[in-house]
């Protein structure tokens, strides 16, 4: 589903090129949940723009489905993440001046769906947020602004899923909350899910954890998830 060959990424830094990826080779097949570990500074986040076509590569080439990322304009990767790409993030990046309901239909309405309404009115009950929906995020703590931003990633049933840290800016309890969530979504939905973390007590989760270090694969290890 996933072919990744060569991928480099170099920026300037303090008059000097810095590499943050360096020759990295993937393939990730369908539905399977990969998580990519490292310590900070690895390139974690990096591949994961990357991958989700928000930044190009200074070398090397993405395949998505046979799709080359790195020969898509600006409008086609817009359209790619729209359709077929659902990308979580860190810090939420819920819309501030919309409601928990009409954040996670805005998907489904830029496609123009006509179900949008009563799917994200679904959605919301099965993430245990229906009685939420008419709240703005300023209104809402960080563990249900993250499950928000889980179903709007959700809502068009993307094919590829990408996950950036995403129990990070939560305490341990809304932690387990989003991972649960996070997973049963997973495996009701069928997406494939890269998910990039630090944390060893979700990486275990994984069907396979590669591990970064200085922007190269140094560990990629297939395993039955906990």
């Amino acid at each position: 589903m996933i072919h990744v060959s060569n991928l480099t990424m170099r920026l300037p830094s303090g008059g000097r090129m810095v590499t943050i990826l360096d020759g990295i080779n993937l393939d990730v097949p369908e539905k399977q949940f990969l998580a990519v570990v490292g310590p900070s500074g690895s390139g974690k986040t990096t591949l994961l723009g990357l991958l989700a076509g928000l930044d190009r590569p200074t070398a090397g080439s993405i395949r998505f489905n046979g799709t080359s990322l790195t020969d898509l304009g600006e409008d086609e990767l817009a359209r790619l993440r729209r359709e077929k790409i659902g990308v979580i993030f860190q810090s939420f990046h819920l819309i501030p001046t919309l409601t928990a309901f009409e954040n996670v239909k805005v998907p489904l309405e830029l496609r123009g769906d006509p179900d949008a309404d009563r799917e994200a009115l679904r959605l919301l009950d099965e993430i245990g947020l229906a009685d939420r929906k008419d709240h703005y995020p300023v209104q809402l703590s960080g563990g249900e602004q993250q499950r928000v931003a889980i179903a709007r990633a959700f809502i068009g049933r993307p094919e590829f899923l990408l996950a950036d840290e995403p129990t990070g800016n939560l305490d341990s309890a809304n932690g387990q909350r989003v991972i649960d969530l996070l997973l049963r979504l997973h495996r009701d939905r069928g997406s494939t899910l890269i998910l990039v973390t630090h944390d060893p007590s979700l990486a275990v989760h994984a069907e396979r954890i590669v591990s970064l270090r200085d922007g190269r694969i140094v560990q990629d290890e297939e395993r039955a998830p906990e």
